[in-house]
């Protein structure tokens, strides 16, 4: 009996050990999503540091543009015709016009005609013209004159003229039914540079 117990017990099967439990693996993070694609508008120059952008010299206001079409044996031919007022505030102001078959060239080209045809207007140390002037250029005809402690009152491109001069205190008048703003910032900047031909102030 013992024998047999014996050899019952070796022939017992053991049941292998459990094996641990595999512990969860968190899943890798995965990478901030970042767009590859240019930004709208074209990619930017960097700005260098320290380096400031520097304001340019005269102000540039555009005052009109036009669609000129133009018939070839090819078909139509489209070109922009733009009119522009430049001035610094101090005193020099003038008008351009530029031709080109895009709207960014001809405004370059505006902006130089200005420049060169700029005249130095003779202002008060207030800032404002001495005496009342008056023009005629083509059908426009404008009437300016000084106006203490009113502001600028003027319109259309008249305004314009005025303010990129920096004159202060001045009304004007236009005295024609021009609407032609080209003819019209003519005839002040025509206007403006008569101030030196008259010594006598009016106050």
């Amino acid at each position: 009996m013992e024998t047999e117990n014996k050899t019952t017990e070796q022939t017992t099967p053991v049941a292998p050990a459990s094996a641990p439990a595999a512990s969860p693996v968190a899943p890798a993070a995965r990478p901030p999503f970042r767009d590859s694609r240019p930004p709208r508008g074209g990619a930017r120059r960097p700005q260098r540091p320290g380096q400031e952008r520097v304001k340019p010299e005269f102000d540039t206001k555009i005052i009109a543009i036009r669609r000129v079409t133009r018939v070839a044996s090819g078909g139509r031919r489209f070109t922009f015709s733009v009119a522009v007022v430049s001035g610094d505030k101090k005193g020099r102001v003038g008008v351009g016009l530029g031709k080109a078959g895009d709207t960014s060239l001809a405004i370059d080209k505006a902006t130089r005609n200005a420049k060169k045809n700029m005249i130095k207007v003779t202002l008060s140390p207030a800032m404002t013209i001495p005496h009342m002037v008056e023009a005629k250029y083509s059908s426009a005809r404008v009437m300016i004159m000084p106006a203490r402690g009113r502001g600028v009152v003027a319109g259309s491109s008249v305004r314009n003229v005025i303010e990129l001069a920096g004159i202060k205190d001045v009304c004007a008048k236009l005295m024609s039914g021009s609407k032609n703003k080209l003819n019209i910032a003519r005839v002040a900047v025509r206007a403006l540079s008569q101030l030196s031909k008259h010594p006598r102030t009016i106050k």
